[in-house]
């Protein structure tokens, strides 16, 4: 079904061979996970569209839901939401459109030269987990959440819209949004003050708002925050259970953290689920996507 979507002859033979790596991704990923996907469903807005000469040129958006059950719990539904933002060109080829060209910010981009997940000590552990009682949230931790429910971009429920807050600056396009978005839910909503170091004034953050590293060195140095555990995926999986919605975790690569996503749920075995800017993502399981050997994980409390 793939392979008819996508012309052979010119550059999107690339997108197509990475959607194939894609969906072999999601596959190791899920039987390490010990889940099966039960739907995947994708909603399409077209954002702008252009005839051209022999098609089309499409700029859109895709906001995808993905719900999903533990093996050893199948009447129990769990699900995430991805988003991204695609730049595609259509051509005819033999009376029909298919995709001559395709450009995306992928969410599981990070991932998808793994050539196995295989730990079943892992998969043990994760489906002896329970779901917990979020119940008695502290309230700056829940006003966090509606905050990042609203302004999770494209991977958001879709009674939000799809959008960002147009009060910030998008810098998707200058190396990420994920921590000026992380940022914003620690100032708009979790009541922290901004200062000479982690500031946002007159359309530009400074390099602790929006930088990832800086960012998470600055909260770990200034004490607004602590770290419970730092190492690879097995190395922190147990520490991970400790988080709560609020808490952050940032992704080291190559001795730099590269990307920070604050957590935002729990799903029926008490995975952490995290949301982020940069491709979006709304309460996604927290390594999903950032599955690949050499990459480290620091697990922080956020002090609200």
């Amino acid at each position: 079904m793939l392979e008819r979507l996508y012309s052979k002859e010119t550059k999107a033979r690339w997108a197509y061979e990475h959607e194939l790596k894609r969906m072999k991704y999601l596959h190791k990923w899920s039987d390490k996970q010990g889940i099966e996907f039960k739907e995947i469903e994708s909603q399409i807005i077209i954002n702008r569209i252009k005839k051209k000469e022999n098609g089309f040129s499409v700029n859109l958006s895709v906001s995808t839901e993905y719900q999903y059950v533990y093996e050893d719990t199948p009447e129990t539904y769990n699900s995430f939401r991805t988003g991204s933002y695609h730049v595609l060109n259509l051509a005819f080829r033999e009376e029909r459109l298919v995709i001559a060209k395709e450009w995306y910010r992928d969410p599981f981009a990070d991932s998808l030269n793994l050539e196995t997940i295989e730990n079943q000590k892992v998969k043990e552990l994760i489906l002896s987990g329970k779901a917990k009682d979020l119940s008695d949230l502290a309230e700056k931790r829940v006003k966090a959440l509606e905050y990042v429910d609203q302004y999770c971009g494209a991977a958001s429920p879709p009674k939000y819209g799809f959008k960002y807050n147009a009060k910030y600056k998008n810098y998707n396009y200058q190396g990420g949004d994920c921590t000026n978005f992380i940022s914003q839910v620690l100032y708009e909503a979790g009541g922290f003050t901004k200062n000479r170091i982690w500031n946002y004034k007159q359309g530009s953050g400074s390099k602790a708002w929006v930088n990832a590293h800086a960012f998470n060195k600055y909260m770990l140095n200034s004490g607004r925050a602590s770290l419970i555990a730092r190492g690879t995926y097995d190395e922190v999986l147990e520490a991970s259970y400790k988080l709560l919605p609020g808490d952050y975790i940032a992704y080291e690569k190559k001795g730099k953290v590269a990307h920070v996503s604050i957590v935002t749920g729990i799903d029926s075995k008490g995975y952490i689920l995290v949301s982020s800017h940069n491709a979006d993502r709304y309460r996604v399981p927290w390594d999903l996507g950032w599955s690949n050997k050499g990459i480290k994980f620091w697990i922080v409390r956020v002090h609200y």
